[in-house]
């Protein structure tokens, strides 16, 4: 992987870890309880920084002190800090603040995870009543709103350089979907265990959504969306055209043949091998970032995507559910986002940016559905599919270009 370092200074720490025996090969489980609390475990961590876990094959996981060390077969890789000292997933957290929205349903008692039935810790608890999103927030609030809305999987801190350059004229807010990536799953907002509150259905993330647009902005909104969750954020639009004034979709699943997740995203489905392998932070966080189009992050951006997977089992929890439902409901999600810009009904002015270097979908028939649906589309030849963290600052001037045109 690209964004590996290898850190010579830590080899005082690495003598006092056991290397994984060669021989073995197969699915190694274990587990422990917290020495705080019997509620809370630990799998494999040497340090009480987490209420997570993880599993070990080929490759093995040891959260040593403020290092995660990676075992693959006898050689040692570190990752990367993660904890003490200051990194940037603090610094983007102190940047945002904690919307409440959504009410938390069903009222099951402590989430517990779904392989061992032991009681997750604080970390990987949802809300009692209302669900917290994580948002970060821009410019003044006299200027006319955007929404910033990142896709599957990605957080709100893909749009730093796209947000720093639209608070110059407007409003701007990125927030982390429910079950997203960071300190609390997709981010710092809520990442709710599945049956504890939320489900994870895409129904669910359209209720959602909804229930955030309303407390972040009572009136009228822009929204830019990127990637496999413009669906669900058109579903919501189809319903609500009264509350938009422009809609951007960057690299959406627009195709049929799109409405398929790609492998790296399909796995994490999976019966058992999925509840594995989302909770391995290099699968989870880097493979399916850096899969998808030309990345080259930097290590100290990579360990902010790969935070929560190294904090919290919760993460890996979710992106599991996550994916199923997209494996289950993304097809007719597609069909019916495909329906809605295809209506004569659809009055909202619609702009389709797309990275043309783009390895989970297809550009083929895109240009041809715009031109039929009188949809403008702009193409950035050098980005991929998460185009806001490939080419941020371009993305940000074509957003500006788009609203100031329609003003």
């Amino acid at each position: 992987m690209p964004v590996l370092t290898t850190i010579s200074s830590v080899g005082p720490l690495l003598r006092l870890l056991p290397a994984p025996s060669a021989r073995s090969r197969s699915l190694r489980f274990r587990r422990r309880s917290s020495s705080d609390s019997d509620q809370e475990y630990l799998v494999d961590a040497p340090e009480s920084v987490g209420d997570g876990f993880s599993f070990s094959g080929g490759v093995s996981f040891c959260k040593f002190k403020t290092w995660l060390l990676v075992y693959v077969d006898n050689m040692v890789v570190v990752t990367g800090k993660y904890s003490d000292g200051p990194n940037r997933a603090d610094e983007w957290l102190a940047l945002g603040k904690t919307v409440k929205a959504h009410p938390v349903h069903g009222g099951k008692g402590k989430a517990k995870d779904p392989i061992f039935g032991l009681t997750l810790g604080a970390g990987s608890q949802s809300s009692a009543d209302v669900f917290r999103w994580f948002c970060v927030e821009a410019g003044s609030s006299l200027n006319s709103p955007i929404i910033l809305v990142h896709g599957f999987p990605s957080q709100a801190y893909s749009y730093r350089k796209v947000i720093t350059m639209l608070s110059e004229n407007y409003r701007a807010i990125a927030f982390d979907w429910l079950g997203s990536l960071l300190y609390l799953c997709f981010g710092f907002s809520d990442k709710p265990q599945p049956r504890y509150g939320f489900d994870y259905t895409l129904d669910e993330y359209v209720l959602a959504f909804e229930s955030l647009v309303n407390v972040l902005v009572p009136g009228k909104v822009s929204l830019v969306v990127q990637g496999y969750f413009c669906p669900v954020v058109l579903k919501y639009a189809s319903c609500h055209q009264e509350k938009l004034s422009e809609l951007i979709l960057v690299n959406p699943p627009l195709m049929e043949k799109h409405a398929k997740l790609p492998s790296s995203l399909a796995l994490f489905s999976n019966f058992l091998l999925g509840e594995i392998f989302s909770q391995d932070p290099l699968r989870a966080s880097d493979k399916a970032l850096t899969s998808c189009g030309p990345y080259m992050m930097k290590e100290e951006d990579a360990m902010v995507y790969r935070r929560p997977y190294l904090t919290s089992g919760s993460s890996g929890f979710a992106l599991n559910a996550i994916s199923k439902a997209m494996k289950r409901d993304l097809k007719d999600y597609v069909k019916a986002m495909r329906t809605t810009l295809s209506s004569e009904t659809w009055k909202i002015s619609t702009t389709i940016c797309w990275g043309m270097r783009d390895r989970w979908l297809s550009y083929d028939g895109v240009e041809e559905f715009c031109k039929a649906s009188n949809h403008k589309l702009v193409q950035l030849p050098m980005a991929g599919h998460h185009v806001q963290e490939d080419t941020g600052g371009e993305l940000g001037r074509i957003i500006s270009q788009i609203l100031s045109k329609n003003k």
